[in-house]
C-alpha cells in the first residue's frame, strides 16, 4: 500500500482511530466508547463524525488554547528576533508593514477559524484540504499539505531557538561590553541545548502544559507593558511623529517598495502560530468554540499590540539604522534597549526577552508533535506505526512525535553551523511552510467547497 493509499483508505490498529475511508468523509462515522476521563461526550461525538476516536486529553480550556496560540507568536520576543528584516525599511517598514501584514493574516484567521469550527481536529489543515478537494487531486494536495506544514512548524520550532540562542549569548555580549564574540559552534550548542529542554518539558509536563499557557501569556504581557513604559522614559532624544509614520529607508540591495514587502516578514513569521489552536483541537474541550476563538483572538492581539509596540521601538530607537543592524550586541533590540536603558537595563530587559523567547519553544513544540501525530495517525508519515502510539503514562500524549520534532529540529539546526545568512533559511521555512499549509485548505473550500 502506498502512502498516498494510507491516507484515502485508513486503517488504524487498536490504539489508533477508527477506520474509514477518506475518499468520502461524509461516510465516516466512529462506534466507540466515549472515555469520560478524556472528553465529554459532546467532543468525542463531533471527533467521531470525522471518522476518529479520542485518544488525547482534553486539558485546555478555552483561554488555554487562545494561550498557546499567543504564547507560540511570543510578540515581543519575536519582533526582536525578526528586527532585521523590518528595520532596512526604515520606521515605515516597521511601523506600517506590521499593520498591514496583520491584517491581512487576521482575513486568513477568519477563514481558517470557520473551517476550525466545523471541523476540529489535530490534523485540519490537511484534513480540511481532503475534505474539500478535487477527487483528483485530494491525496496529492492534502499529502503537500501535511508535509509543508509539519515542516512549517519544526522550522518555527528551529527559528525560535535559534533566536533564543542569539539572545541569551547577546547577554554575555552586552555583559563583556562587546568583547566576545560567540563563534557558529558555541550558536549551536545553545540552540542544542534549548532543543533538548524543550523536548523533556513538552514530554513530562502534560498535565500542566495548559495551565502554562496562561503563565506564558501573563508573561509575554508583562514584558510588552514594562517595554513600552520604560523606552520613552529611558531615551532622552524620541523621534517625531513624521519620522515614525512616514520616515522611508532602504538598506538591502532591493528597490524601496519590494523593502517594504520585506518587512512584512516579521509580522507573518511572528503571527504564523495562530494555527497551533487547530492542532490542539483535540485536546480542548468545546473545540468548537474555543479554536475559532483561540484564532481570532490570538491574532488581533498580536495585531494591536504588536503595532503599539512597533510605534514604540520606532520612536525610540537610534535614527542611525545601519549601527542598530550592525550592533556588536549580535541583537538590533540589544542596541535599541542598551541605547535607552544602559547596560544594565539592557541586560535585564534582554534576560526577561530570553525567558519568554524560551516559553515560545516549547509551546510551538506541542503544537508541532501534535500535527506530526495526527499525520502519522493517517499513515502518511515514514515510521507512522511507530509514531502514532499515545503514551498514557506521560498523560496520553504522543511523546514519539515530541522527541521526533525535537530530533527534527536539531538536525535542521545544524545550519546555525555555516553561517548567520544560512541560519535565516530557518525563519524562511517557517514562513514558507505555514503559508502554503493555511493558503491550501482555503484554496480548496473556494474552488470545489462551495457547495
Amino acid at each position: 500500500m502506498t502512502a498516498a493509499d494510507m491516507v484515502a483508505d485508513t486503517k488504524v490498529a487498536s490504539t489508533g482511530a477508527h477506520g474509514g475511508d477518506l475518499e468520502d468523509p461524509s461516510r465516516r462515522r466512529s462506534s466507540v466508547v466515549v472515555d469520560k476521563n478524556l472528553a465529554s461526550e459532546e467532543d468525542a461525538a463531533v471527533l467521531a463524525k470525522m471518522g476518529y476516536k479520542q485518544e488525547l486529553r482534553r486539558n485546555f480550556s478555552m483561554i488555554e488554547v487562545f494561550g498557546i496560540a499567543f504564547a507560540i507568536m511570543g510578540l515581543l520576543p519575536s519582533i526582536a528576533s525578526t528586527l532585521s528584516f523590518s528595520i532596512p525599511a526604515g520606521p515605515v517598514g516597521l511601523v506600517w508593514g506590521w499593520f498591514l501584514a496583520s491584517g491581512f493574516i487576521f482575513v486568513v484567521g477568519l477563514a481558517m477559524a470557520d473551517l476550525g469550527s466545523s471541523m476540529p481536529t489535530s490534523g485540519g489543515l490537511y484534513y480540511w484540504t481532503h475534505y474539500y478537494a478535487s477527487p483528483k487531486w485530494r491525496n496529492m494536495l492534502s499529502f503537500l499539505v501535511g508535509y509543508s506544514n509539519t515542516l512549517g512548524l519544526v522550522g518555527g520550532l528551529c527559528s525560535i531557538d535559534y533566536g533564543f540562542a542569539l539572545q541569551f549569548l547577546s547577554i554575555i555580549v552586552i555583559a563583556r561590553d562587546g568583547n566576545w564574540t560567540p563563534s557558529n559552534g558555541e550558536v549551536y550548542a545553545t540552540f542544542l541545548a534549548t532543543i533538548v529542554c524543550h523536548g523533556v518539558i513538552a514530554s513530562t509536563a502534560a498535565q500542566v502544559m495548559g495551565k502554562l499557557q496562561t503563565v506564558f501569556v501573563v508573561m509575554n504581557f508583562v514584558l510588552i507593558f514594562a517595554t513600552i513604559i520604560a523606552l520613552p522614559i529611558g531615551t532622552t532624544s524620541r523621534n517625531s511623529a513624521s519620522y515614525i509614520f512616514t520616515h522611508v529607508d532602504n538598506l538591502t540591495t532591493w528597490p524601496s517598495g519590494w523593502a517594504f514587502m520585506l518587512s512584512w516578514l516579521s509580522p507573518i513569521w511572528t503571527i504564523g502560530g495562530f494555527d497551533s489552536a487547530v492542532h490542539i483541537s483535540e485536546e480542548a474541550a468545546n473545540a468548537v468554540k474555543a479554536v475559532p476563538l483561540g484564532i481570532l483572538f490570538s491574532i488581533g492581539s498580536c495585531w494591536l499590540f504588536g503595532w503599539i509596540c512597533c510605534i514604540v521601538i520606532a520612536a525610540c530607537m537610534s535614527q542611525d539604522l545601519e549601527h542598530i543592524l550592525g550592533s556588536p550586541f549580535g541583537q538590533p533590540m540589544a542596541q535599541i534597549y542598551y541605547d535607552a536603558l544602559g547596560k544594565n537595563g539592557a541586560m535585564g530587559f534582554m534576560a526577561l526577552l530570553m525567558i519568554v523567547q524560551f516559553l515560545m519553544g516549547i509551546s510551538i513544540l506541542v503544537a508541532a508533535s501534535r500535527q506530526s501525530w495526527a499525520f502519522s495517525r493517517d499513515g502518511a508519515l515514514p515510521f507512522s506505526r511507530f509514531f502514532r502510539p499515545i503514551s498514557k503514562r506521560f498523560g496520553y500524549i504522543p511523546v514519539r512525535t515530541t522527541i521526533g520534532c525535537a530530533v527534527l529540529a536539531a538536525v535542521l539546526g545544524l545550519l546555525c553551523l555555516i553561517a548567520p545568512a544560512a541560519a535565516s533559511a530557518l525563519f524562511s521555512l517557517a514562513v514558507a511552510g505555514n503559508n502554503l499549509a493555511w493558503g491550501t485548505p482555503i484554496f480548496c473550500r473556494v474552488v470545489w467547497g462551495q457547495k
